[in-house]
This record gives structure tokens, sequence and C-alpha cells, in this order.
């Protein structure tokens, strides 16, 4: 009974998480204030349907039944009127009587219509229908004609009714639930072509016009629900498509920071063991920061930073030229939480294009400052223009994407390079 709303609570979640987390490389239209209202809105028009759908289903009956009753007895079909108005009192004096019965559970009006239901519904509507069109004639053909037309329609749904019957009885799979849509719609804008033809046959008839007020909007929700639907499935795509990116980007990240270091351990291991075994201590501690903490969305800036000075006491440890390495820390804001190892690769990418390739006089600044809750990573090193290549590494376009998928219009990434000197520059926002 509960996974419906469950469904639509947990679509409504993914919604807002994917507006917080979610920026595509592309302007996609979701992007515009206003189709953000609109998506939102169409989700909890969607929970609210779930949660209440018994409710306005049984409403809806027993407004139209009343409205027919009231109808059929102002045109002269009186018995037909009758009984229009007796089953839109007993659809309403059933809903309160389920509800009687149900009313200790969570959310009763949430529960579909039971096998039962389903059953009962079409009998009545076939009932009321044949009764309508004998009683109409010959008096009233256009009363007839609609009846005529309302009667098809239940004869439908009784077709489906069986064929799934049957089915379960020889233990096939029944009707799909798309197929179902399917005829659904194809019926109802089959439909409209027969009302209009109607209309041509017998004129501004008061019949064909009370038809025509139901049946539209009734098509009308139809669409609306499509719409609904093929919203709800492009916002789930759309938010499972980032979190499966961030986690392949993610997976990324690590092997490259350690495949670099496994390579100077190897050839440190040959020269001086103490030293090695020091560095494999602290390139433990790392992995086991990075497989742990980096599966987390979220982790502290401290946590971060911590992260960053293992790194950087790593290369100085295992680098046998002096460098001039300076971390400026100002964390005011202790609550900041950042996606895991993500100034690392602006680390990284600051000794492997600058520190490695200069023999002397090599220096990487670094400065970490918050300002309320907007956080400033620079990153400062030389290096030797005729070391660098021209092929770009898959660092930092890693971390491009990640922060167009983590922080949608919450992030400005600056890179400004000189002679000898390359400075990059990472400001989040709004966190």
């Amino acid at each position: 009974m509960q996974i419906g709303t469950h469904k639509a609570c947990l679509y409504l979640k993914c919604f807002h998480h994917w507006m917080k987390a979610f920026q595509p490389q592309e302007k996609y239209v979701y992007q515009l204030p206003w189709r953000v209202r609109f998506i939102e809105l169409v989700l909890s028009m969607e929970l609210f349907f779930i949660r209440y759908r018994r409710v306005l289903i049984s409403l809806g009956l027993s407004l139209i039944f009343l409205i027919s009753g009231e109808v059929c007895t102002t045109y002269n079909l009186p018995f037909t009127g009758l009984l229009f108005i007796i089953m839109s009192i007993g659809v309403f004096a059933y809903l309160v009587l389920f509800w009687w019965l149900y009313r200790n559970t969570q959310q009763p009006f949430s529960q579909a219509l039971t096998t039962y239901e389903h059953r009962v519904i079409p009998v009545i509507g076939t009932g009321l229908s044949i009764v309508g069109i004998f009683e109409s004639y010959p008096s009233r053909p256009d009363f007839g004609a609609v009846f005529t037309f309302l009667l098809v329609y239940v004869i439908l749904y009784i077709a489906v009714l069986i064929v799934n019957y049957f089915r379960q009885k020889k233990k096939r799979p029944v009707l799909s639930r798309s197929f179902i849509n399917r005829l659904i719609f194809w019926s109802f804008a089959i439909g409209v072509g027969r009302i209009i033809i109607l209309i041509e046959e017998y004129g501004d008839s008061d019949a064909l016009i009370i038809i025509a007020f139901f049946y539209f909007p009734l098509l009308f929700i139809i669409i609306a629900r499509w719409v609904f639907k093929q919203t709800r499935f492009i916002i789930t795509l759309k938010n499972e498509k980032a979190k499966t990116e961030l986690l392949h980007l993610k997976s990324q990240v690590n092997p490259h920071f350690f495949f670099n270091m496994l390579n100077n351990l190897y050839g440190l291991v040959g020269t001086d063991a103490k030293k090695a075994q020091d560095l494999i201590l602290k390139l433990s501690d790392m992995m086991r920061y990075s497989i742990y903490e980096g599966e987390k969305d979220l982790v502290t800036l401290e946590e971060e930073v911590d992260y960053l000075k293992n790194y950087i006491e790593l290369h100085k440890m295992r680098y046998r030229k002096a460098i001039d390495v300076k971390f400026n820390e100002d964390i005011q804001n202790t609550n900041c939480k950042v996606m895991p190892l993500l100034f690392i690769i602006l680390l990284e990418n600051a000794f492997k294009h600058g520190v490695e390739n200069l023999r002397a006089d090599a220096y990487v600044y670094v400065d970490m400052i918050t300002q309320g809750s907007d956080i400033h990573f620079t990153v400062e090193n030389n290096f030797d223009a005729d070391a660098i290549t021209e092929r770009p590494g898959i660092g930092l376009k890693n971390l491009k994407r990640r922060l167009e998928l983590g922080y949608i219009n919450k992030h400005n990434l600056s890179i400004t390079e000189t002679k000898d000197v390359y400075k990059v520059t990472l400001t989040i926002s709004q966190l």
C-alpha cells in the first residue's frame, strides 16, 4: 500500500538532491528557475494524487454520476437519472465505509482499486449505459448516441479484464501497464473524432455538450499524467547518470595518484630502505583515507586538509632536493564540508609539472582559506617551460567535470599561467 507513496517521496527528494548536486555540462532546460518550479509542482501533484487517489477517484465518479443523473432527469429520462443519482450516493457511501474499515491503517486512501472493484465498475457502467440507450430511444437519439459511445469504452474495459483473467489462468504475464496506458490514450484520442462526428450529426445537442464537458478535461488529465511520468523519468535518469559519472570520476582519481607514487617508491626501495618504509606507512594512511573517506559524498574540510598535508609530507620524504613548500591555512568555519579528493588534483599537478622537472629553486605555495561559507583554495608553483608537454592529463579534466556535476553554479576555477609560474584558484561558494 505504501510503495507508491514511498516512490513518489523518493522522486521528490531525488529531484531536490539533483538540483543541489547536479549541473550538466550542457545548459539543460532544468536549470531555468521557472522550469524548476514547474517540475517541483509536477512531482508534488503526483505525490498528492498517489496519497489520496482513492478519494479523488471516488469523488470524481460520484460527481459525474450526480451531474449525469440531474441531466437525465431534466431531459425526460427519469429512470436513468434516478439510477445515476443512486450510484452517486452509493459511491460516496462506499468511500465513507472504506475509510471506517481501514481508518487504523496508514494512509488508507492511497490504496489502489482492488480486483473486485475493477470488476464491479464495468458491470455498473454496462447497466447504466444499456438502461440509458433503451430509455432514450426513440425520443432522444442524441442521448442514445452518447450512451452507446460510453458503452463502447465499458466493453473495451471489460475486454482488458477478460484477457488478463485468462492470461493469469494460463500463468502468463498480464497486459503491461504501458500497453494499457497506450490503449487508453489512443482510445480517447480516437474518441475525439467520434464526438466531432456526433456534433456534426446532431448539432449543438445538450447531451453532446455535456459529454464533451467531461470528456476533454479527462483527456487533458491523461495527457498531463503522461507528461508527469516522462518528467519524473527524465529527472531520475539525469540523477542516476550524474551519480554514476561521479563514481567513475572518483575511481579515476585514486589510481591516477597512487600510480605516480608507486613508481617513485619503486626507485626509492633500492637506495634508502628506511625512508621507503616511512614512505609506505605514510602512503598507507593516504590509501585508507582514499578508500574509506573517498567513497562518501562529503567530508569535513579539515579531513581534506589533513590529506593534503600528508601528501606534501610524503613528497618531502622522497625528494633529495630542497623544496620550498608553504601551506597557509585559515579555516574559520569548521562546519564546511566538501566532496572528498577534490583539491588533491591541483596539488598533485603542482608537484608533477613543477617540482618534478625543476632541479633547483622549486616552490609550491598553497592557501586554504574560508570566508563565511566560501572556500578559497589556491596553488602556485614554478615550472620549467621547456619541459612542459602539450598533452593534457586526465586529472584536471576530471576535476572540472566533478565540479560541474557536484557544485551547480557554486564554483569558480581560474588558472593563471605566466612564463614560469602556474597559479590556479578554486572557489566554492554557498556550501
